[in-house]
């Protein structure tokens, strides 16, 4: 493998006035392909399936030896597009690689900067400005490149799939099926690369090794048939919201923000822990902060840790509650809630939801009525320990294309699509990374892609595809 034709194949695909992959991009961002969340005419619209066939066109002209594309659209569910690239001559054929992406997007969110729009590519200062282009149009175009660059500079990579799934968006609520109707097709996968993630920074090579689960649900508390003047009721009958904070405490310490039940903690694993302390003051948060306001831990270490693997509650909406104008002396029939659980990686989210159910439920103070509504839950993820080919070939990226040190990070959100990889391919190798970083406004007006970084992304991809066909 030649390393100079891997970065003049990539830095002539990303160049920011002619290269092939920025031009695609930018005919993506043009697509409104909202994802189905956003869009339930999805299927009459068909922005998605316009977006699908614009990336199939550029991966049909990448002319890749023997490969093929392909749109499976389940019956009722968003399509997927695949490019199903052969193993190159000499590289290992026991195992299949799969490139994850989406093509799918969120909706514009409000008023762009003047001269930016979200359907509306705009290049300037080393920036793609548009909807989709870096969550997660990018993705389609790096990993073609990298294919490319590969190809032209003598490199080798195992069969490779490209998997570009169209209900990111929306929580991937497609992508089970679509994994478990394609498992025969992409047989033994042993190295799953997922270019839709963020880092720290724009300069160096970050990789998410584990991210939440969530559990969220909605808490009733009734106390009364009707309101009564408070003058009439209280001390006859607590308040409903008295009687919520007391079962908000059977799981939470207010104090501390501990979580009491077993089965909503875990232990940190200890690679998890080494990573924190490596990337050290860069995982910092920046957050806005009122004046006098504390963060709730003293050392970077320990807020990232309770960000990355403690479970965290918050309340995210409430009803029952009248405006503050319109709330007049009366002792509220009911207290509602929307409650929103963070859970470590490793605890599953169905048995801390049952638990939680059980301890709110059971035994009510004064026998109030309780109810859970629409709940939800979802397990995390937390990649496997990396292989020996892996750690070095990581670290020599790190050091030719990036001159810094690769640093791994916890992610403290959810993201289903890595759950349902790591449920379909648990004996897998993992490489979860990308180009997005601090500002990137992925959802939110002006969403930007960095060139320079998606450059450097793209050939550490080639890179460890070249390892992988080789290990």
């Amino acid at each position: 493998m030649d390393t100079a034709v891997i970065r003049e194949t990539v830095r002539g695909r990303w160049a920011a006035d002619s290269g092939a992959a920025t031009d695609g991009l930018a005919r993506l961002v043009e697509i409104p392909a909202l994802s189905p969340s956003f869009d339930a005419e999805w299927a009459t619209t068909r922005q998605l399936h316009a977006a699908v066939e614009h990336v199939r066109t550029y991966l049909d002209a990448r002319g890749f030896p023997g490969a093929s594309t392909d749109v499976v659209e389940l019956p009722g569910r968003t399509p997927v597009l695949l490019l199903d690239v052969p193993a190159t001559d000499g590289a290992r054929t026991d195992e299949t690689v799969v490139v994850y992406g989406h093509l799918d997007k969120q909706p514009a969110a409000g008023e762009w900067s003047p001269g930016l729009g979200p359907w509306t590519p705009v290049i300037k200062e080393g920036r793609l400005y548009g909807r989709g282009a870096n969550d997660d149009g990018y993705a389609a175009y790096a990993a073609a490149t990298a294919l490319e660059a590969l190809h032209a500079s003598g490199g080798a990579h195992a069969r490779t799939v490209v998997l570009l799934e169209t209900c990111e968006e929306s929580g991937s609520p497609d992508l089970g099926a679509y994994l478990e109707h394609l498992r025969p097709r992409l047989g033994r996968v042993g190295l799953v690369v997922c270019l839709d993630t963020s880092g720290a920074d724009h300069e160096r090579l970050w990789l998410a090794t584990s991210l939440r689960g969530m559990i969220s649900f909605d808490l009733t508390v009734r106390v009364l048939t009707s309101g009564v003047h408070s003058g009439h009721a209280s001390g006859f009958v607590p308040s409903s919201f008295r009687i919520l904070r007391e079962l908000l405490d059977r799981i939470e310490d207010p104090r501390t923000g501990d979580l009491h039940l077993p089965e909503l903690v875990t232990e940190v694993p200890a690679d998890r822990l080494a990573e924190v302390h490596a990337a050290g003051d860069a995982l910092a948060p920046t957050l806005p902060l009122v004046d006098g306001m504390r963060y709730a831990h003293d050392t970077v270490a320990d807020l990232v840790l309770a960000n990355t693997w403690a479970t965290t509650m918050s309340v995210t909406g409430a009803d029952g509650l009248p405006p503050l104008p319109e709330a007049g002396n009366v002792l509220r029939p009911y207290t509602s809630v929307k409650l929103s659980f963070r859970l470590p990686p490793t605890v599953d989210a169905d048995t801390a939801l049952a638990a939680m159910t059980r301890v709110l439920t059971t035994d009510p103070p004064f026998g109030a009525q309780v109810e859970i509504a629409r709940a939800d839950a979802a397990s995390g993820w937390n990649a496997n320990p990396r292989a020996p080919w892996l750690e070095s070939t990581l670290d020599k990226v790190g050091d030719e294309v990036f001159g810094l040190p690769w640093r791994a990070l916890g992610l403290g959100g959810t993201i289903p699509f890595l759950g349902l990889f790591g449920h379909a391919y648990p004996d897998a190798q993992f490489v979860v990374t990308g180009p997005r970083g601090p500002g990137n406004n992925a959802h939110v007006p002006d969403e930007w892609l960095h060139l320079e970084q998606t450059e450097r992304v793209t050939e550490a991809v080639a890179r460890i595809l070249d390892a992988h066909a080789k290990a």
